[in-house]
């Protein structure tokens, strides 16, 4: 299990919702993360979409990374949604998103904060992976990509264990 696996839980993944917005995709992730933080979704959206005031978290190929930092949260926290239908959300691509992996983060914690924004940055610059995580069939099977993505990776190169 990855870094991601400490973060997202199977109850954080939600799988084809339709959302009509990125302020709308916004809200919901910020609701999936409340459940997993001490924190009111009003709360996480605010932080959320102060960060997308300061540029666009869409990196394109169908991906957005929405993150922010919040006081009085204890441990970082990520919610991950696979939309039905890609929504504009400002990407460098110009291309709909339909994969948004939200990212929460305790206010201090610059480090952990880029080292996991650098994992999901290459998780989803990985062409393979994206084809895998758009023929899932459900949250679960997405979940279980997201959290084996560095093995999968890893035993593909080297093959499996023996």
């Amino acid at each position: 299990m990855n870094q991601l696996g400490n973060l997202l839980s199977p109850e954080r993944v939600t799988f084809r919702p339709t959302v009509s917005s990125k302020k709308r995709a916004l809200e919901l992730v910020s609701e999936l993360m409340a459940g997993g933080a001490d924190l009111s979704a009003s709360e996480i959206f605010t932080s959320l979409i102060e960060r997308e005031r300061l540029g666009s978290t869409g990196l394109g190929h169908g991906a957005a990374i929405p993150h922010g930092r919040l006081k009085g949260l204890d441990h970082a926290v990520c919610a991950f949604l696979k939309l039905g239908e890609g929504i504009d959300f400002d990407a460098s691509d110009n291309r709909p998103v339909d994969m948004i992996c939200g990212l929460l983060v305790p206010a201090q914690s610059t480090s952990e904060h880029l080292n996991i924004l650098a994992l999901l940055a290459e998780m989803f610059s990985d062409a393979e992976f994206c084809e895998r995580v758009h023929a899932a069939k459900s949250g679960r099977e997405i979940y279980d990509l997201l959290v084996s993505w560095r093995q999968a990776g890893m035993e593909k190169a080297v093959g499996p264990s023996q």
